[in-house]
């Protein structure tokens, strides 16, 4: 090696971004290292100038086109995740008030400030803050996406009421990209100080984890995710589908809801039944009927729990990194907090949060995890929720206190228990991310720009609550934090969903060191040559020459000179630019004694056909990530879909109730009738059963009108008859009530309307705004 030389002595040659952020990076510690043999571990300053290649923007060929793709989907599932759970939080704020509207109980008030809520869910673009107060907002969300211990303190400090807020805006849009590993780097980094936080206040080990805080919330939020949701669709789709299938298999063990079955039973068949129908669980669970009723249950229940069991435990290679890192993270806060836990203690908490705030949901409501299309029968959903329970008991070791009824499927726990255990300490081995995300950040580094799409309430909200708690999470007054936060002032107040645009905000560090571009003293502390950084952006270059230029790589080995005089030949401009640079940092390098023109510049030929052979690698796995997140979108949209029509019906309803409870601009006259046929009403899953003949199906129809806001009438008519086989009144509150009490089918005498599908019909139809 030789000697130090100043940047501006070389000629032609001004310092790359990356050049800059790996001076960064070495002058931190990072070691040179072996592009060889640091390949795989990529934690070396080497590496930055190969990932950085994975990402050129100059270049145009096949793997940039696909990369280009696949960052354009990605962005599209985050802000779509992103919608789905604003429309989520908006379906479980209504679940908690349409009771009080189905017994129009809530005052007209109350029923305008619901309807608003709903109102203007689809924000637009804008710009409506001045440029300095944008800058500022550039440096706070900066400084809170870089150093994650604020968010993390400040998710400790809010209320239930305030959490859902806050995790829009932290995994939602400032940890949004759900696939860019930085972001997801620092949002673990911010789970960890969370738990650290919990354990250290944690007063008895039987409170950890268990109560519905904002941490756990939080954890929860966490898991539904893009890589979380395509974990549990893949693994958990095809064993609930089939189970859903199976609508007549009644697994209830339950022995009070098991004789009350039993009687309504022996009522239909006899007329009459002499049991007693008020009697208590354990009068219940002693009769011999009931018994033998429950015992082939509970071993079907255990044959279904033992194939859920194995598909789970067979996917261990599937679970996304984050959930095993906070699986990890839990198994060593545990061991330090409390050293005498037993194994399964230890083995609980992790299956507490991996089955309680993962897996369990999932199998309880499927279609809320966009896992099954359709909506369980009664049957089918109460069998899923006794797996769920299974294998929660499985996690927890439960003393059956609460649902006695449960003990009957201990077997299953005792003979799984201790693969189960293994399995959920197998979770736990993977490694830590600390040199990965030190790595990012320097790759982050070489980015010019940091951009945030963010809306202006996310942006107000963050600013009011980090004030609200700034002597907590910031006391020191030279602390960057404050200095930002005094700097903004006051917060401004929440704006309405009319005026409540998203805009692009970049992000940077008023303190941020990395534009320096005299980096001779920097590089010299860490024994790190000037020609070093020359050589790696020299062989940079060729690589990006030779993808603009495929032909130019034909002939192996490779010729770098003759390479070097082709580009700087060529009839484009920007290419003999590149060609005349690749000449002066050949000729320096070697000069340097870095190469040897001898040899072919052998060492430097080896690196730049790996770094090819690395990038052509990296194009078939893109290709193969490009189609599987495909299918992902196309589910998250999907289920979009599915929430809009959701809010639809609640908005619908609302339109209903204002109506009947005062003065209302919405119209009274009378619509319809609509006329659907038998075969059209079937395709669109209206219809759920039908006893009407096949050969008769076709002369049916039926005709919906609505005589009055909120009332319906649906005839069902044949062909050549004047009056109609069969009418019915229908209100909009009815239809409501069925299904949040959870009815699924509507009886007609001669066909069942499925009743989500049905208020989908109606509102499509005659409630439109």
């Amino acid at each position: 090696m030789c000697g130090q030389r100043d940047f501006a002595a070389m000629s032609n040659y001004e310092p790359s971004q990356v050049a800059k952020a790996a001076l960064v990076a070495a002058s931190n510690g990072l070691q040179m290292g072996n592009s060889k043999s640091k390949r795989d571990t990529r934690f070396s300053v080497a590496a930055l100038w190969s990932m950085a290649a994975e990402n050129d923007n100059e270049v145009d060929d096949d793997l940039t086109k696909s990369q280009k793709q696949l960052r354009d989907l990605k962005l599209k599932i985050s802000a779509q995740s992103k919608r789905n759970f604003v429309l989520e939080r908006d379906v479980r704020y209504l679940d908690g008030r349409i009771a009080l509207l189905i017994q129009n109980r809530m005052a007209l008030h109350e029923q305008q400030e619901v309807a608003s809520h709903l109102e203007e869910i689809e924000v637009s673009d804008g710009s409506v803050i001045e440029d300095r107060k944008r800058q500022l907002y550039g440096n706070l969300f900066y400084l809170l996406q870089a150093e994650p211990r604020y968010m993390a303190g400040l998710a400790r400090q809010v209320t239930l009421a305030e959490i859902d807020t806050l995790l829009q805006t932290i995994m939602f849009t400032l940890y949004g990209n759900q696939y860019e590993t930085r972001e997801e780097y620092l949002l673990l980094s911010m789970f960890q100080n969370v738990l650290a936080a919990e354990f250290e206040g944690a007063t008895s080990f039987s409170g950890l984890m268990r109560a519905n805080t904002p941490v756990s919330r939080m954890m929860t939020t966490y898991t539904r995710r893009g890589p979380g949701q395509t974990y549990l669709k893949g693994v958990l789709s095809e064993r609930v589908n089939k189970l859903i299938e199976l609508k007549d298999l009644n697994l209830e063990i339950n022995p009070l809801k098991v004789y009350e079955q039993m009687i309504q039973d022996i009522e239909q068949a006899q007329g009459s039944c002499d049991l007693p129908k008020s009697v208590t669980p354990e009068v219940a669970g002693a009769n011999p009927d009931v018994q033998a009723i429950i015992q082939p249950r509970v071993k079907t229940l255990m044959e279904i729990g033992a194939s859920f069991l194995s598909i789970i435990m067979s996917s261990l290679d599937q679970v996304p990194y984050g959930i095993r890192w906070i699986c990890k993270q839990i198994r060593s806060l545990t061991k330090r907090k409390y050293p005498e836990a037993s194994e399964s203690q230890k083995c609980s908490l992790i299956g507490g949060f991996f089955m309680l705030r993962f897996i369990n949901p999932a199998i309880v409501t499927p279609q809320a995890y966009m896992i099954v299309e359709g909506t369980a029968q009664k049957n089918p959903r109460r069998t899923l929720t006794l797996v769920a329970k299974l294998l929660q008991n499985l996690a927890n070791k439960p003393t059956h206190l609460k649902e006695p009824y449960m003990a009957v499927l201990n077997p299953f726990v005792e003979h799984n228990e201790g693969r189960f255990n293994k399995f959920l300490n197998d979770l736990c081995e993977v490694g830590d991310f600390y040199e990965a995300l030190e790595m990012e950040q320097y790759v982050a580094l070489s980015k010019k720009e940091i951009d945030l799409n963010i809306n202006l309430n996310e942006i107000y909200t963050t600013h009011g609550l980090l004030l609200q708690h700034i002597d907590t999470l910031c006391p020191s007054k030279d602390d960057h934090l404050r200095i930002i936060l005094n700097d903004l002032g006051v917060a401004p107040q929440q704006i309405s969903r009319v005026d409540n645009k998203t805009i692009p905000l970049q992000l940077f560090s008023r303190w941020d060191q990395t534009n320096i571009t005299d980096t001779t003293s920097a590089a010299a502390a860490d024994s790190l040559t000037q020609g070093e950084f020359l050589y790696y952006d020299t062989k940079a270059l060729f690589v990006q020459v030779l993808r603009l230029n495929p032909s130019f790589a034909q002939k192996r080995p490779l010729h770098l000179p003759k390479i070097a005089e082709l580009t700087a030949t060529s009839r484009d401009p920007s290419m003999v630019t590149k060609g005349l640079k690749l000449i002066d940092m050949l000729q320096e390098i070697e000069r340097l004694g870095l190469v040897n023109q001898n040899d072919g510049f052998k060492l430097l030929v080896e690196e730049i056909t790996d770094e090819l052979q690395h990038l052509g690698n990296l194009r078939e796995k893109v290709e193969r990530e490009l189609s599987s997140l495909a299918q992902v979108y196309k589910t998250i949209q999907d289920h979009n879909e599915y929430l809009k029509s959701q809010l639809d019906t609640y908005k619908s309803y609302l339109q209903n109730v204002r109506v009947q409870s005062g003065p209302s601009k919405a119209s009274t006259k009378p619509h319809g009738p609509v006329k659907y046929t038998h075969q059209k009403l079937e395709q669109e899953g209206v219809i759920a059963e039908s006893s009407v003949p096949e050969s008769r199906r076709a002369n049916i129809f039926f005709e919906i009108s609505t005589p009055s806001p909120g009332a319906f009438l649906i005839a069902l008519n044949y062909k050549g008859r004047e009056k109609a086989i069969l009418e019915m009144d229908l209100k909009l509150d009815d239809l409501l009530e069925k299904q949040q009490q959870g009815g699924a089918v509507l009886d007609l005498e001669y066909v069942k309307l499925d009743i989500g599908k049905t208020l989908q019909l109606l509102n499509k139809v005659f409630l439109k705004k």
